[in-house]
C-alpha cells in the first residue's frame, strides 16, 4: 500500500492546519492529544475510510480488555495510615492509599488553607516516608525522581517552598523543582509534558502541579478543562507516576472551582479536601473522594520553624 494521508479532519489543536503524516506499509502512527478530530460533514475519500479503519484497528488492539488476564493492583505511592479488613483467613491490615502509580489525585481548598504546606508534606514524605513531620505517611518510592512544578508563586516563593522540602526530608536527591509563572498556559501544559516524556525510562515517580487552574485559560472552559484532565489521566499512565494536583475550592462552598475542578471530580483516585480551623489554628486534611479505601483525616499544624507537622497528640509548638 502506498502512502496515504491522514484524513483531512485532523487538525492542529491551535491553528487548525491539517497534520502532514503520513501512514507508510506497516508504521503505525499515533495522533497525539493535542490534536482534536474536527466535526465535519465532509465526504471521506477511500483512502481516508481505510486510514480510519487501520487507525481504530490498532486503537482496538490497545484498548480491549481481556477477563482471562491477570492484573496486579496497582501500587500505593503514597499511603497515610493503615485499616483492617476481614477475610476467610482472619483480619488482615492494608495501607490507606492517598495514591497509587498509574494514577492521579487533587487537593482542593479555599484560598489561604496552608495549601503549599501540604503540598510540602506529601513529597517530603515521598523522599524520606515516615519522617518526624508526619510519621504514618508512607511512600513506595522505588528509587523514582519527583517533579515539582510550581505555577503560582514567584522565584522567592518557589524557592522558600522548594527548600522546605529539602529540609523536611533531608535530601535533594531525586527532586527536580520548576517555577512556571513567567511563561503563559499553552506553554505551561507543554513544558511539563517535554519534562516528563524526556525523563529517564522509569524514573518519574511523583508529579505535583500546584496548581492546575494555570494551565488553563479559563477554568470553566469545558474544553481545554477537558483536554487537561485527560493530560494527567495519561501521563499518570504512561509513565506509571502519581500525579498531585492543587484547586482552589468555589467560594463559599467545598467544590473545586470551574468546570475544571469538576473534571477533576470525575476523573480522580484521590479527593483530598483542606480546611482550617480557626479556633484551634490547626488543617483539617479529609479524603473526600477515593477509588479506594478513604485514609483517615487527620489535622497538621505550622510549628515554631515554619513546618508543617501533624498532630499526633497536644503539640505546645503550634506557631499560627
Amino acid at each position: 500500500m502506498g502512502a496515504l494521508k491522514l484524513p483531512s479532519f485532523y487538525y492542529e489543536r491551535n491553528n487548525e492546519i491539517p497534520i502532514n503524516t503520513y501512514f507508510n506499509n506497516n508504521t503505525i502512527f499515533r495522533v497525539s492529544i493535542y490534536n482534536k478530530v474536527k466535526t465535519h460533514t465532509m465526504v471521506q475519500t477511500e483512502d481516508e475510510k481505510e486510514i480510519d479503519r487501520m487507525y481504530y484497528e490498532q486503537m482496538e488492539s490497545e484498548l480491549k480488555v481481556d477477563l482471562d488476564v491477570e492484573v496486579e493492583q496497582p501500587p500505593i505511592a503514597l499511603s497515610y495510615g493503615t485499616y483492617e479488613y476481614q477475610t476467610i483467613r482472619g483480619s488482615q491490615t492494608a495501607k490507606s492509599a492517598i495514591g497509587t502509580y498509574g494514577n492521579f489525585s487533587f487537593i482542593q481548598a479555599p484560598p489561604k488553607s496552608y495549601k503549599s504546606f501540604f503540598v510540602s508534606m506529601l513529597i517530603s514524605s515521598y523522599l524520606a516516608p515516615q519522617n518526624r513531620f508526619a510519621p504514618k505517611m508512607e511512600s513506595d518510592r522505588k528509587g523514582k525522581d519527583v517533579y515539582h512544578f510550581d505555577t503560582e508563586q514567584g522565584l522567592w516563593h518557589c524557592l522558600r517552598g522548594f527548600r522546605k522540602v529539602a529540609d523536611m526530608s533531608e535530601t535533594e536527591e531525586g527532586y527536580l523543582t520548576y517555577s512556571l509563572r513567567t511563561i503563559d498556559y499553552k506553554k505551561r501544559l507543554g513544558f511539563i509534558e517535554h519534562k516528563l516524556a524526556n525523563a529517564p525510562k522509569d524514573s518519574v515517580g511523583l508529579v505535583v502541579i500546584d496548581g492546575i487552574a494555570d494551565l488553563v485559560a479559563d477554568v470553566n472552559d469545558i474544553e481545554a478543562s477537558n483536554l487537561v484532565v485527560q493530560k494527567l489521566m495519561e501521563w499518570s499512565t504512561l509513565y506509571n507516576c502519581h500525579i498531585v494536583t492543587v484547586i482552589h475550592s468555589n467560594h463559599g462552598s467545598f467544590k473545586p472551582t470551574g468546570h475544571l475542578g469538576s473534571f477533576c471530580e470525575k476523573k480522580c483516585e484521590t479527593q483530598i479536601s483542606l480546611e482550617y480551623d480557626e479556633d484551634t489554628k490547626r488543617v483539617v486534611v479529609s479524603c473526600k473522594r477515593s477509588r479506594n479505601k478513604p485514609f483517615d483525616s487527620f489535622e497538621f499544624f505550622i510549628n515554631k520553624l515554619q513546618y508543617p507537622e501533624v498532630v499526633e497528640s497536644e503539640s505546645p509548638n503550634m506557631a499560627f
